[in-house]
């Protein structure tokens, strides 16, 4: 695993601490990780999304319903 120094503001650095005293992660490595991976499942969304918009200014108008679009975004979220 890849070992990075980094230097955090104050309250981001309390944030980090009152979160790993109220046990929801072990450690400030651990939560970190975890917060850039929600920051990683969201861009997936986020490009998702901005490809259907690309595509849909490119071509007119989807031919998916809203339904098909929501389900579409959905399994995205829940990866």
């Amino acid at each position: 695993m890849a070992r990075q120094s980094i230097s955090l503001t104050e309250p981001n650095d309390e944030w980090l601490k009152n979160q790993v005293d109220k046990k929801e992660y072990s450690s400030k490595s651990e939560l970190v990780n975890d917060l850039i991976r929600q920051a990683r499942k969201q861009q997936v969304q986020v490009d998702w999304i901005r490809a259907k918009i690309e595509k849909a200014e490119a071509n007119g108008f989807t031919e998916d319903s809203k339904e098909a679009i929501l389900a579409q975004s959905k399994s995205l979220l829940n990866g």
